[in-house]
Formats: structure tokens, C-alpha cells, sequence
């Protein structure tokens, strides 16, 4: 990590926001802003802590998501969308993942034209262990307190929601 600025930079584009006669919407313009940099210092750490694994982030979703289905596996088209995934990234993940015996690929029994992901035993074995550094270095400690934990979960759910990302009412 580098060395941190002097000032909030966002702060700064706030203020030059308001300047140039933005004010209405200044705050919601800081707000974005300090989600999108929020993702990329926590997108920044994650990856860090599953590198070791021989794994990006986006590849540990993947064997993630298949070591809680029942049966350890799902078809591609389902976990592309349970993931939010554009299919074809997903094809990309799992060529890796294929490639290093964490997944296998497996034409379904009923289905032609489906495509099961399978998570083998090694795939099981790291998706644990990478969820477990993940939970001691990234989520035991995330920079936020259960508080503000709680809060930007309802927030972030309802925004989710609103903006067509599930439909299922918020509990």
C-alpha cells in the first residue's frame, strides 16, 4: 500500500462538485465516489489474502459457491447467475480452476445442453482454507465496527433492491 495522501481527495471533488454549482448533488456524487474507492482498497485486500492460494477472488467465489451446494456442484448457466457474472467470465474462471483440479467440468445427465461445474476434493480443501484466511485477515477486521457493519448492510440491501438487483423483500 502506498504511502496515505495528506487530504481526502473526495473531499476535494466535493467541494469542487459545490464550486461549480453541483451542490445538489455533490453529496451523492461523494458518496459514489467513496463506494467505488471502498471496493477497490477491500477488492485490494481480498485478493492479497487469496493469492497464496494460487486463487483470485473471483475464483474463490466460484469454488465457494459450489462447496455450499448440496450436491457440490451446479450448473454454469446457475452459478454465472447466482455470482452476477457475465457467463463468459465465468467460463474464463473455471478453465483455471479446471486446469488446477479444483473444478471439474460434467455434462449433465438430462440436459445436452448443461454444463455442471463439480468441485473435487482439492477444490473443497482450498475454498476452506481461503475462506478461513479471509474470515481471520479481511471480515474478523474489515476497518468497520458491527455497528457501521449493520447499517451500511440495510443500506447497500435496500440500494441493491431499488436498483433491480433482487426482488425478494428486504427482511
Amino acid at each position: 500500500m502506498s504511502d496515505p495522501l495528506p487530504r481526502d481527495p473526495i473531499a476535494t471533488a466535493k467541494r469542487n462538485w459545490d464550486r461549480a454549482g453541483w451542490s445538489d448533488v455533490s453529496d451523492s456524487m461523494a458518496a459514489v465516489t467513496s463506494i467505488m474507492r471502498a471496493q477497490q482498497i477491500l477488492m485490494g485486500r481480498a485478493e492479497a489474502i487469496v493469492k497464496p492460494f494460487g486463487l483470485t477472488f473471483a475464483r474463490f467465489e466460484i469454488i465457494q459457491l459450489l462447496s455450499f451446494s448440496r450436491k457440490e456442484q451446479m450448473p454454469m448457466s446457475k452459478a454465472s447467475r447466482l455470482l452476477q457474472v457475465h457467463p463468459t467470465s465465468v467460463t474464463s474462471a473455471v478453465t483455471r480452476l479446471e486446469k488446477d483440479g479444483l473444478v471439474r467440468r460434467e455434462a449433465h445427465p438430462t440436459d445436452g445442453r448443461t454444463i455442471l461445474l463439480t468441485l473435487t476434493d482439492e477444490g473443497r480443501d482450498r475454498a476452506r482454507a481461503c475462506a478461513e484466511a479471509l474470515n481471520q485477515e479481511l471480515f474478523t477486521d474489515s476497518g468497520l465496527n458491527a455497528r457501521d457493519v449493520a447499517s451500511l448492510n440495510r443500506i447497500l440491501a435496500r440500494f441493491r433492491q431499488k436498483s433491480g438487483d433482487f426482488a425478494a423483500p428486504l427482511d
